[in-house]
């Protein structure tokens, strides 16, 4: 098996994407995506990812553009002349290094070693390439939001971030929700859902910071706990639903519980950070721009692979634009998105 150090990355790099290209005819599944500015192409083969693929986006409205095209190859042997992928080698692995490496030659990249999955981008050509040894091997967490790593190099080409965050919103204005796993971040997204209020989505949404704070829709999956999900009802409302994910979460669509269709944006006027309140009512005070910096930034930033200084700064400028505030969460999912609601409708984010 061929092995990968620094010294010879980029070239393997450029092979890859070369190789997955030179097959284009090979690939039996073919499907474009319009997103914000972006026309995504995506080659794959028969699998549980390209599945996801096929559900795991919310389309942009054609009204939105202009659009550049980018293109991703989803490639494994078996498709084509396709390779076994590589191996890193005996050198030393840093993933800052790694991205640096590729950087220096005008490309991203990222690689997981349990199952030598690569990605490799070309930002100048827009095309990308995702290496695995078969149609399901890859990380777990990948059908959530798949190929968001490609998505996240080519926008923060452009300036722009996925960032790790919930949404609300209603007439076109919203909040961003930011925590660490376990704050009720995901748990908000859904109670406002559930009552009247939009949502651009969780987790990861694409945010710009140009003439104010912007977030759109990306992803339409949404997750909750067994427990969440009960004592939001979802039993009820998702009678049809698969196994749990790789956290032990159910995984289910916006369009599965939203009253409206997702707006193909939101005016973001507020930065919240959830937490578990100890009383039946909820509450928002005024945060830190620090506390709400250390709750936005370090895990957007840790689950992208490169660009960690750009993250840094942008997500620095984001909190700086923003008023941001604690939200001590309620117990009942009504009385939360009533909450959010007045709180938006007051104006005085």
């Amino acid at each position: 098996m061929q092995r990968v150090t620094l010294e010879n990355l980029t070239d393997y790099a450029r092979h890859v994407i070369e190789a997955a290209e030179s097959n284009a005819d090979s690939y039996p599944i073919t499907s474009t995506v319009r997103l914000p500015g972006l026309g995504l192409t995506v080659h794959a083969g028969h699998g549980p990812l390209a599945d996801a693929v096929k559900q795991a986006f919310v389309g942009a409205p054609d009204s939105q553009a202009p659009c550049a095209d980018c293109r991703i190859f989803v490639a494994h042997p078996g498709i084509g002349a396709i390779p076994e992928p590589a191996a890193w080698g005996q050198g030393h692995f840093t993933p800052q290094s790694f991205a640096s490496k590729l950087a220096d030659a005008g490309l991203r990249g990222s690689y997981f070693h349990d199952l030598d999955f690569w990605q490799f981008y070309d930002p100048d050509r827009r095309v990308g390439a995702q290496l695995m040894r078969s149609a399901d091997s890859f990380p777990p967490w990948e059908p959530g939001a798949p190929l968001r790593a490609f998505l996240h190099w080519e926008y923060a080409a452009r300036g722009m971030r996925l960032a790790h965050a919930g949404t609300l919103g209603i007439g076109g204005k919203g909040i961003l929700l930011a925590g660490a796993g376990g704050s009720g971040k995901s748990g908000t997204v859904v109670a406002g859902l559930l009552n009247g209020l939009d949502s651009v989505g969780d987790d990861y949404v694409l945010t710009d910071i140009v003439d104010g704070v912007t977030a759109y829709p990306l992803f339409a999956t949404l997750k909750q706990d067994p427990k969440g999900f009960r004592r939001l009802g979802l039993q009820h409302r998702l009678k049809s639903r698969g196994p749990l994910n790789w956290q032990g979460k159910h995984q289910f669509l916006l369009e599965n519980i939203a009253v409206q269709t997702t707006p193909a944006r939101l005016d973001i006027v507020a930065l919240l950070v959830p937490s578990i309140g100890g009383s039946g009512v909820s509450s928002i005070m005024s945060l830190s721009r620090k506390d709400a910096m250390i709750a936005l930034a370090p895990s957007g930033i840790a689950q992208m692979p490169g660009e960690r200084e750009s993250g840094f700064r942008f997500f620095g400028e984001l909190t700086r634009l923003l008023p941001c505030y604690r939200l001590s969460l309620g117990t009942r999912p009504e009385e939360i998105a009533g909450t959010i609601s007045e709180f938006l409708a007051r104006g005085n984010a």
